[in-house]
């Protein structure tokens, strides 16, 4: 609030409280000849005979209203409410929520402490954990993943087998802990707007659609300038490569989508996607239990000895964002 306004509210506030003050004072004092309780009516009359003295508040009222009046002052002298002084306690409202949620997380992690010491396999088998991390899913993953976890375009469906960056332990605790961050490089610039649409033709044709005879045609052509521009990423064969995360072409399954303008669009103009790090909100054992959660979803092999490989994955890492060069075509 700049300082115009800041002495706006100052005033005005301190004109109101005044103005209370002196409408209280005149209507209460006496006035010259008053003896006592009068006869004197307001002039209103209700079912006939019923009529209201003009007479003043009750004494025990009137105090009650400079009571108010007092309080207000005081509150005014400790908290917020005069433009910008912040009162003698220095009382905000961020401090207020920051105390809330501290506290809101203390009482979170002393119900969740019973979780520490299992390991993946335990939690998997246990209703209440899940139970839990459902919830942890809900509050923290389903704005982006769905409430299904089947994902949308754009965010990656978590209840089938595919994974861009790796579907055991250690590569689920590092993308919910970590992050990732991967982009598929806009090409038109490189191979122009036909070998976009041979390359095009060819990923479509990989993954089991082969298309028209044109098509055909364009992914004989397509299929050389992959094996320059994508390879790298994806391998020759298109099947992908977790540790950049670049998805596999070859099993029908799209992030974005499998039609032709779609994938046209992704190579010709590339696409950038991230997930968020989220060691430092969440901490260790609730990452432990969304991974247990999300192996669950995915239907991945049960083993009783299965750990992440690195457990400082799960000391509430704040690093940034795996930073991948993985396409996002899928």
């Amino acid at each position: 609030m700049n300082g115009f306004w800041s002495y706006w509210v100052i005033i005005l506030t301190s004109i109101n409280i005044a103005g209370a003050l002196w409408l209280l004072w005149t209507t209460s004092r006496k006035r010259p000849g008053d003896q006592g309780p009068s006869e004197e009516t307001t002039g209103h009359t209700w079912d006939g005979d019923l009529s209201e003295y003009n007479n003043p508040l009750p004494r025990w009222w009137l105090w009650g209203f400079y009571a108010s009046v007092i309080f207000g002052l005081g509150y005014l002298a400790f908290y917020p409410g005069l433009g910008n002084f912040a009162g003698r306690l220095g009382w905000t409202q961020e401090n207020a929520w920051a105390a809330d949620v501290a506290l809101a997380r203390k009482q979170s992690d002393f119900q969740l402490a019973h979780y520490d010491h299992m390991n993946l396999h335990t939690l998997r088998h246990d209703a209440n954990a899940m139970r839990t991390a459902r919830n942890l899913f809900a509050n923290n993953c389903a704005a982006c993943h769905g409430t299904d976890a089947h994902g949308s375009k754009g965010f990656p469906n978590l209840t089938d087998a595919d994974w861009l960056h790796g579907g055991d332990p250690t590569a689920i605790t590092t993308t919910i802990t970590q992050g990732r961050v991967a982009v598929m490089p806009a090409w038109e610039a490189v191979i122009g707007p036909e070998g976009v649409e041979q390359v095009s033709s060819y990923v479509l044709a990989l993954s089991g659609h082969p298309g028209d005879a044109q098509m055909q045609v364009q992914a004989k052509a397509g299929a050389e300038k992959f094996a320059t521009v994508c390879a790298a990423c994806h391998g020759a064969d298109g099947r992908g490569n977790t540790a950049l995360g670049a998805p596999n072409l070859t099993d029908n399954i799209w992030l974005y989508a499998g039609n032709v303008e779609t994938i046209r669009e992704t190579v010709g103009k590339g696409r950038n996607n991230q997930m968020p790090a989220h060691a430092a909100k969440l901490g260790a054992t609730r990452v432990k239990l969304l991974t247990a959660y999300v192996l669950n979803l995915s239907g991945a092999p049960d083993e009783e000895n299965e750990e992440p490989e690195a457990n400082s994955l799960l000391e509430g890492s704040t690093h940034e964002p795996t930073n991948t060069a993985g396409t996002q075509a899928h």
